[in-house]
């Protein structure tokens, strides 16, 4: 994973700069500011520089009061620093699974890899009793694993993880199946049921897994 490295050797604003947009829906310089506990024109210094080189974009955003906020997201210019999955390699080896062995080889072979994904995962995410320490817990598995995923809080009380970056998303256009594997795992993970949407807005997208709290 590229980007984790850059973060530990670097040690930049810029760097922390990209991670906090990366995770988020956009945020202005105030926000990032509180969060970098740096100054206001030191930040946005830097988010002007990479703006002009066309690293980040940003829209003005209404507020009951005031001038309107300007927002900051990454720009698809980034998607390098993040990992992803060979995609061309993986599709590869299912398109010669499903000639040598037949058309249910690719299925049965993306079963199998998340069937150990989720043994991995069960190791540390099912010894917690409630649903909130296991949806940490799994979030921060599926950042190691290139996801960019955080727990969000949703509504009345409602629990949802959240993906910033799909290291695997060009391999989910040719196997569609993914989504419907990945939601089965994380239900199992979990104890509770699971609903998969993709939020696309502006050149965001995220992956929302919204947690239906069990029935007690």
């Amino acid at each position: 994973m590229i980007f984790p490295i850059l973060r530990d050797i670097l040690h930049t604003p810029v760097v922390e700069i990209i991670l906090h947009l990366k995770q988020s829906p956009g945020m202005t310089v105030k926000e990032l500011c509180a969060v970098m506990k740096m100054s206001y024109m030191g930040v946005k210094q830097h988010c002007d520089a990479l703006a002009e080189k066309g690293y980040l974009d940003s829209w003005r955003h209404p507020v009951p009061h005031g001038r309107p906020e300007k927002i900051y997201r990454l720009t698809t210019r980034l998607d390098p620093l993040f990992p992803t999955a060979t995609t061309d390699h993986l599709l590869e080896l299912l398109t010669h699974a499903e000639r040598l062995f037949g058309m249910t080889a690719p299925e049965k072979l993306l079963y199998a890899f998340f069937a150990s994904k989720a043994e991995r995962y069960a190791k540390k995410v099912t010894v917690e009793p409630e649903l909130e320490n296991k949806a940490l817990i799994l979030a921060r598995l599926r950042s190691t694993d290139g996801c960019m995923s955080v727990v969000e809080m949703s509504g009345a009380g409602g629990l949802r993880i959240v993906d910033y970056h799909c290291p695997y998303g060009d391999l989910l256009k040719h196997y569609p199946l993914i989504e419907e594997i990945e939601c089965e795992m994380m239900e199992r993970l979990l104890g509770c049921s699971v609903q998969r949407e993709v939020e696309e807005r502006s050149g965001l997208r995220r992956v929302i897994f919204s947690l239906n709290r069990p029935e007690s």
